[in-house]
């Protein structure tokens, strides 16, 4: 009985554990989906984060990358914080699209933002099974929805948070979106590597083309990256890159996006890739895009979009388009290395046997101090001897030379001695009809020199390239160019006794004209020249044209000692170029935003402005013309053969610090200086530091690309028009002759011997002396104004 009862006890627990355990499993089949509907509906709700509203989904904007243009259409760089350029469904290759769908999502086009079939193959092969072969399972709306809002981190409940996150946004997406724009939308926010995003950049970087002309191949490439972008980058990884194109060529023909002829040609294709990379350092007109920069934030801070905010330079899209001619810019870059790299040999054979600081210890100590180096050393609290012994110290570093970069092993004193040796240039091509900025070259390297020689708050000696606007002003007031002007040396005791001497002592015993002291660049005759024509009219004259920079009532203006940029000198000769009238630099056309509405556009204007007569133009021009010909200018025809029509004038400044050219004929000014940064640093002879030596060749060498160029040739074949009559007549007369009866007369001397005399510059003598200046009539006396 006992045994039977136990029994039967047992047989009422088991009973009763059964249906507990029934009324578990009951309760499981019950709860776990709810918990997972609750689970759901809280994400959805906003429990782990506010999910992205329909409104905010219907205006999607990535950061994108401003654009900077020539005026051919070239894209020249880009400001961005992630490089990216958006583009439309239909500028993208169909190629990309038959990669991406085949290799990323094959029912892209039957589901709705969730692929179910793929969501389950996941659950049961990689979460309970374990097998990571059997791939994420996000669609690429699903993708796309990661990238365009990131993923937050909450703890042990990350994935399933995300994952469901990214479901809710992928099929709200799919409501607002069709499938293509779908489709452009992820391949414009997906990342390629080395900060660059979405498919028209990485098209740009890896194959130097279009997205909409990207080959099968190619399309494969870059589809293949998007696996692992690192992994799978051509350019450091081409046989894994190599490796997965062909997978995704294999996708392609699985899903019958290629044939079985196309995949086997196409997977015994070598990997070829066209790199091309450009960047703020990189590419051209670097130093005019840095400007440009500057110029566009502060635009950027002072205007709003429609929605009240202001634009951002590096975020918005923007579309900048320049007056830059990217085919002069590039031969402009190409005139400038060329020249530099051999003026640098000839320079450092120069001083083989010593440095320029050796006699000015200085120099050296003064480059020191302003090097980052030490200063980063002194605000440690390094003491001077520290500083020095820390300078001394041999490390590693890259050094710009003309060889290339060159990876050394050198100490930072070394490589300030190294850089305070290297010869600097800028050079600037402007239109003289609208004052359109066609190059732009501000030194030899962005990477390596920052240094903007262009740039209009960057100032040197113009030296003889001033005088121009002296002879332009002595025109204006009527003094005859043909009058003969000695050119003696001459002391002049109101002005410190100011002795300006000549290049040559030949010329001190000459007579010249207009055309003979232009042509020979003659130091004594322009500042007697100056007098004629009045300093406050030269300097008003110059400031008219366009040279901004202060000007100092003092005679030695003349001999261009004061300050100015090249840009400013460009601008200015432009009055001589195009009939007399100034025009104001203009370097942006337009601004777009990222969909191509106009937002700025800068109107191209003909300056009304008149500043010296269509007559005096011309004639300052065929004055130029003879520099070019016969004068300080002539290598232009001698060494680079050069025979069209051309007027110019060199610059060479005290002990050769800077050399200058600049050169022009009706449709192109050219403007160039060269020096070193710090003017202490110099050729010591004027045959090589000559601006003839060291600027013009930059000049012909452009203006022989130029007319190499059949688009282009018209522009650097431009003629003069041809002195009228009254005007040829009134410039004929010899250039110079000898002085024979100014030194037989006053000295009873042979010619050639040098004899100095006194004056006062912009005053009258007060009684009357019996000398020469009286005979060749009184040219230090102040010409009366009309």
């Amino acid at each position: 009985m006992a045994k039977a009862k136990k029994k039967s006890t047992n047989k009422k627990r088991s009973k009763l554990n059964f249906k507990f355990f029934l009324k578990l499993i009951a309760v499981g089949l019950i709860s776990v989906p709810l918990l997972l509907v609750l689970f759901y509906y809280s994400i959805k709700g906003g429990v782990f984060g506010e999910l992205p509203a329909d409104h905010i989904l219907s205006k999607i904007e990535n950061n994108v990358a401003t654009e900077i243009y020539s005026a051919d259409s070239v894209l020249i760089g880009r400001f961005y914080l992630q490089e990216r350029t958006r583009t439309d469904y239909d500028n993208i290759s169909p190629n990309v699209i038959n990669a991406l769908v085949a290799t990323e999502d094959a029912r892209f086009y039957e589901h709705d933002g969730v692929d179910n079939r793929s969501l389950l193959r996941v659950i049961f092969k990689t979460l309970l099974l374990g097998d990571r072969s059997s791939g994420g399972g996000s669609t690429i709306t699903q993708q796309l929805a990661k990238n365009l809002f990131p993923r937050k981190d909450h703890g042990f409940l990350s994935m399933p948070v995300t994952k469901i996150k990214e479901a809710i946004t992928a099929r709200k997406l799919e409501t607002i979106y069709n499938k293509k724009q779908i489709l452009a939308m992820y391949l414009n926010t997906v990342p390629f590597g080395e900060n660059i995003y979405g498919i028209e950049m990485a098209s740009k970087r890896f194959f130097n083309k279009k997205a909409k002309y990207l080959k099968p191949q190619e399309a494969a490439v870059i589809v293949g990256m998007l696996k692992a972008n690192y992994t799978y980058n051509p350019r450091l990884f081409p046989e894994k890159s190599l490796k997965r194109r062909n997978v995704v060529l294999y996708q392609m023909l699985k899903y019958n996006y290629l044939d079985e002829q196309q995949y086997n040609s196409l997977k015994k294709k070598p990997l070829e890739i066209n790199y091309t990379k450009i960047t703020h350092n990189t590419g051209i007109a670097t130093y005019f895009r840095e400007y440009l920069r500057s110029e566009l934030e502060d635009w950027c801070e002072k205007n709003t979009k429609p929605d009240g905010s202001t634009y951002n330079l590096y975020t918005d899209g923007l579309k900048v388009y320049t007056t830059i001619n990217s085919s002069i810019q590039k031969y402009a870059e190409a005139a400038t290395s060329s020249h530099m790299k051999e003026l640098q040999q000839i320079f450092n054979n120069h001083w083989n046997t010593g440095n320029p600081w050796n006699a000015q210890k200085s120099l050296l100590t003064a480059a020191i101090h302003s090097s980052h180096r030490y200063k980063q050393l002194k605000r440690k609290g390094l003491k001077e001897k520290e500083i020095i012994e820390q300078l001394n110290k041999t490390v590693p570093m890259k050094l710009f030379s003309w060889n290339g970069d060159q990876e050394v092993k050198m100490s930072p004193i070394d490589s300030i001695k190294h850089n305070l040796t290297m010869l600097q240039t800028g050079t600037m091509a402007m239109n003289p009809d609208n004052g359109d900025i066609l190059a732009w070259v501000g030194g030899i390297d962005y990477e390596y020199f920052k240094y903007d020689h262009v740039n209009i708050n960057t100032k040197r000696q113009a030296g003889s390239t001033f005088k121009p606007f002296v002879f332009a002003a002595a025109l204006e007031a009527g003094v005859d160019p043909c009058d003969f002007v000695s050119g003696e040396k001459t002391t002049y005791t109101n002005h410190s006794d100011w002795s300006p001497g000549n290049a040559s002592a030949d010329e001190y015993n000459k007579k010249y004209t207009f055309k003979g002291a232009l042509a020979h660049s003659v130091n004594t005759v322009s500042v007697k020249v100056l007098e004629e024509a009045g300093i406050e009219n030269t300097i008003d004259l110059a400031h008219r044209a366009g040279v901004i920079s202060e000007l100092p009532e003092v005679p030695s203006i003349a001999l261009g000692t004061a300050p100015v940029s090249l840009m400013e000198m460009v601008s200015a000769y432009c009055t001589f170029a195009n009939g007399g009238y100034a025009v104001k630099p203009r370097y942006i056309t337009a601004i777009t935003d990222s969909r191509g509405k106009v937002i700025k556009r800068v109107k191209e204007e003909k300056s009304k402005n008149r500043v010296i007569k269509e007559e005096t133009s011309m004639m300052i021009s065929s004055l130029l013309q003879a520099v070019v010909d016969e004068g300080t200018g002539a290598r232009y025809r001698s060494k680079y053969k050069m025979t069209n029509d051309f007027a110019g004038k060199t610059g060479t400044t005290q002990s050769n610090a800077d050399g200058w050219f600049i050169g022009y004929n009706p449709e192109i000014v050219i403007g160039t200086w060269v020096g070193a940064d710090n003017p202490s640093i110099h050729f010591n002879s004027t045959g090589l530091g000559s601006g003839a030596s060291m600027a013009l060749p930059i000049v012909a060498k452009l203006l022989d690309k130029i007319q190499d160029n059949k688009k282009l040739r018209p522009m650097g074949y431009a003629k003069f028009s041809p002195l009228p009559d009254r005007l040829a007549r009134y410039l004929d007369c010899e250039a110079e002759k000898e002085d024979k009866q100014f030194m037989q007369w006053l000295f009873g001397k042979k010619d050639g011997q040098d004899e100095e005399n006194t004056a006062t510059f912009g005053e009258e003598e007060e009684e009357e002396k019996k000398n020469i200046f009286n005979k060749i009539g009184n040219i230090f006396k102040k010409k009366k104004k009309d």
